[in-house]
């Protein structure tokens, strides 16, 4: 793993003890400082000088504060956004293979435009990443044991695989500028066209046609901006700037905040095609 690459190349001391496991407890358990040979008091860790300890054990991850609570917002926000792609005409005339092409593709940035158009706030709390010396002994002792058994009936299967606090901030920052354009249910719905039919994306048959449509509700999106905010000249661009903040969001990293804590290790190709096809 690069974590543990890099653990090692930060962590190795190349006068002697160059195991793995001296140089994970030397950096973690290194309490007795050096003699401060400046003049003056010695500074405080992080002040005019950079930590010496191994950068890994530092990272931050991010959980759902009520991940029940949360997860539950998310998932019916997810079946409106899937109940608005279905009726959507236009949608509908296109061969089942490009609908579920399409869904797949953009079903996380709808459900972030959804989270913000419905305002669910997240409240996020930070969770230190295990340290290497955890990860060390625990796989150790998973290989010692038996083959490990599936969950209980009933009991979700939690991921260690926790998004990192900037991957959070990018979602709190998205839904902060949403707000704060205080952005209307017409825009909201020619931002999911716009976003909904991606001409780009590989394997699609009927490129033209859902070009046209982007186009469209691109068009319909602009000319609303104009009657209705005539003295703002730069809304629409700022309401594009939406949208490209939407391409730095992870897919993964929306399925492991929202749904992996609830329903284990989903596979989302799955749950999207048993969703499309279900009369929502």
């Amino acid at each position: 793993m690069a974590c543990v690459e890099r653990c090692c190349r930060c962590c190795a001391d190349s006068r002697r003890h160059s195991s793995i496991l001296y140089n994970i407890l030397r950096s973690e358990e290194r309490a007795a400082p050096l003699p401060w040979p400046g003049p003056g008091p010695r500074p405080r860790r992080g002040q005019g000088q950079a930590s010496r300890s191994c950068p890994c054990g530092s990272r931050r991850r991010v959980a759902l504060r009520s991940p029940q609570v949360a997860c539950k917002a998310a998932s019916a926000v997810l079946v409106k956004t899937l109940r608005f792609v279905q009726n959507v005409p236009c949608f509908q005339e296109l061969p089942l293979e490009e609908q579920l092409l399409l869904v797949r593709s953009c079903w996380a940035p709808l459900l972030l435009l959804g989270l913000a158009q419905d305002r669910v706030h997240l409240e996020t709390v930070e969770s230190a990443e295990p340290s290497m010396l955890h990860r060390i002994l625990t796989t150790r002792r998973q290989g010692e044991q038996s083959p490990p058994r599936g969950p209980a009936p009933g009991r979700p299967h939690h991921s260690v695989h926790l998004p990192s606090t900037s991957e959070i901030q990018a979602i709190k920052g998205f839904l902060a500028k949403c707000w704060s354009l205080d952005i209307s249910t017409k825009e909201y719905a020619y931002l999911k066209g716009t976003v909904l039919f991606n001409p780009d994306l590989p394997g699609l048959q009927c490129t033209q046609y859902i070009e046209g449509l982007q186009r469209e509700a691109q068009q319909a999106l602009n000319e609303h901006v104009r009657l209705i905010h005539r003295g703002d000249e730069a809304r629409f661009a700022k309401l594009n700037v939406v949208l490209s903040l939407l391409r730095s969001i992870n897919a993964n990293v929306i399925a492991e905040l929202f749904f992996r804590p609830i329903i284990g290790a989903v596979n989302m190709d799955d749950m999207l095609l048993e969703m499309l096809c279900a009369k929502l």
